[in-house]
């Protein structure tokens, strides 16, 4: 057999029935047994399977794993997983010292019958690399989109002996991610969301593995929070009013806070918003992580290292064009409104019609997305060479004159507006310019970011911060724009 080419599902199944040190169970609701059935079609699995199960009917689900509002969602995986690991051995005592014991589970919504919803699932992990260790989790969720039930059940399954094998005989975590859709590609199954933690995976950062998957093409868009922790983005943006600022974030500095902050407070008083219900994204995109086509890792890292200290949600896209980003969070957002915050150069681009000359539809198609029924673009100023202001106003008297009506269009439905009380003092602050000054270790760059991106900086050394620019400094603390 030729050693590069890759297993099918069949003979990653077999091998699994043939190590005896693996054993384990497996629990799945919402798809039949896809995954179960792949090891009993190969043969040899009484080696690998301790017990299947579906508990389909939800009051038998919640007998065993307890009441819960849903039952496609992270937190029923979780009990499933914890319900089903503590059972093998408890009840294979005499397995405990030879066994690399598992727990499968996976809940899942295929498409119904009218074919009106999003086929997806959570699907998970819960594994031993050696007998008698501490487990390992490996939890993701898939979106299916085959036209066809069965061609999802089928997907599935594929995907659960996938995630299986590499948890047990692959270690490298980026190759265990992607031969996730060996014998699949994303346009059949899309994996948004993707974590693997455990004492033999304490070396990983989730948040490498989000960017992995979108630059690798599992996905177009992967989050994580303020701790790091990585998130599924239809669960924490649904129906959630969502304000975006996209930015390469190098390093952030006072410009960026106050674009959030002024904007942040411009949507509050939209009348469709409902203020508890806001969250803020701090939106990092392929282009902005690279500049040829290569991503560097730790660059990366030290830029999620700051928004993060920042209390920033964050968003890795690979939707270049604004228009694309709002088509997504739209159908998460289900009607609610969504905000854009935007450079007044970067209007400039959104204007520009060679932006829109491989679409169809040109500009129209793409502003009918943009700008739909709930999206608002609010507008950070800008100063030009002459140190004048750059606003709409300005903006408007410079479009070429096929466009005026339409920009004008916008601004009497109130699709776009002015962050009229931006902090006009901070325009001069360039982030290059920044960044330029921290690699060299010249004083004076601290004034240009907040509090605690300096203080993250100097702790960490991000940015390549010499060090004899780390030692001990009295910070004073701002006061916050």
């Amino acid at each position: 057999m030729d050693e590069f080419r890759k297993l099918t599902t069949q003979e990653k199944a077999l091998r699994i029935n043939l190590s005896r040190a693996i054993y384990g169970s497996f629990a799945e609701i919402g798809a039949g047994q896809e995954v179960a059935a792949n090891f009993f079609k190969v043969g040899g699995a009484s080696g690998t399977v301790a017990k299947t199960m579906s508990a389909y009917d939800m009051k038998f689900s919640d007998a065993i794993y307890g009441v819960g509002d849903r039952y496609v969602c992270e937190d029923r995986l979780m009990r499933m997983l914890d319900h089903e690991y503590v059972l093998l051995p408890e009840r294979l005592p005499h397995r405990i010292e030879t066994t690399r014991f598992f727990a499968f589970a996976d809940t899942v919504e295929v498409l119904n019958y009218e074919r009106t919803n999003q086929g997806h699932g959570w699907i998970g992990l819960r594994f031993q690399l050696k007998p008698q260790s501490e487990p390992n989790d490996c939890i993701i969720h898939v979106k299916m989109h085959d036209n066809d039930p069965l061609q999802q059940q089928y997907s599935l399954g594929i995907v659960g002996v996938n995630m299986l094998y590499s948890c047990m005989f692959l270690s490298d975590p980026e190759e265990m991610l992607m031969s996730l859709l060996d014998g699949l590609t994303a346009r059949r199954i899309e994996i948004d969301m993707f974590r693997i933690s455990g004492p033999d995976f304490k070396h990983v950062d989730n948040r490498l593995m989000a960017l992995k998957m979108v630059k690798n093409g599992l996905t177009k868009a992967a989050m994580f929070g303020p701790d790091g922790n990585v998130m599924q983005p239809s669960d924490e943006l649904y129906k959630k009013n969502v304000l975006v600022l996209r930015g390469r974030f190098r390093p952030p500095t006072h410009v960026n806070v106050d674009m959030l902050l002024t904007s942040r407070r411009h949507f509050k008083q939209e009348p469709d918003v409902t203020r508890s219900n806001i969250v803020l994204l701090s939106e990092l995109t392929l282009n902005d992580l690279s500049s040829d086509g290569k991503v560097d890792e730790k660059d990366f890292l030290h830029r999620c290292d700051i928004l993060c200290s920042l209390g920033q949600n964050v968003l890795i896209s690979n939707y270049f064009e604004y228009y694309r980003l709002v088509e997504y969070l739209s159908k998460i957002t289900r009607g609610k409104k969504i905000g854009i915050i935007m450079g007044i150069y970067a209007l400039q681009k959104v204007f520009d019609e060679k932006t829109y000359e491989n679409i169809r539809g040109g500009i129209l198609e793409c502003f009918a997305s943009l700008f739909g029924t709930n999206v608002k673009i609010y507008v950070y100023p800008a100063l030009r060479p002459d140190a004048t202001l750059f606003t709409l106003k300005d903006f408007e008297n410079e479009l070429p004159p096929n466009l005026k009506n339409l920009f004008r269009y916008l601004i009497d439905n109130n699709k776009m507006e002015d962050v009229s009380d931006a902090d006009t003092r901070k325009l001069h602050i360039i982030s290059d310019n920044v960044l330029a000054m921290i690699r060299k270790g010249e004083p004076g760059w601290e004034k240009f970011v907040p509090h605690k991106v300096e203080e993250a900086i100097r702790e960490q050394r991000l940015f390549d911060l010499p060090a004899a620019d780390t030692a001990d400094v009295t910070i004073v603390p701002e006061a916050q724009p």
